[in-house]
């Protein structure tokens, strides 16, 4: 009886650690800002960009960078595809 409330126990708080490391990383990922004209970015380094699709549209593509305060931000917007040719 001992042994199976420890193993519970052991099971019950192994369970516990992992949602709390999964949501400590989760609040570290930053929310992805749809960019619109009127937004002021504050980029001081750029840290990826996603590559664009090989079609013939405007689609979207994020920029991951860190602002003047070292603060990391995802922001998405629209470019052309790469997949148009121009004949």
């Amino acid at each position: 009886m001992k042994a199976s409330l420890l193993f519970l126990l052991a099971c019950v708080s192994a369970v516990s650690m992992a949602d709390e490391k999964h949501e400590g990383t989760a609040q570290q990922q930053p929310v992805v800002e749809h960019y619109d004209y009127s937004m002021k970015l504050d980029v001081a380094k750029v840290i990826s960009i996603t590559e664009p699709q090989a079609v013939c549209e405007a689609v979207p593509v994020q920029m991951n960078y860190l602002d003047s305060a070292g603060k990391q931000h995802i922001v998405e917007y629209l470019v052309m595809g790469t997949g148009c040719s121009n004949g």
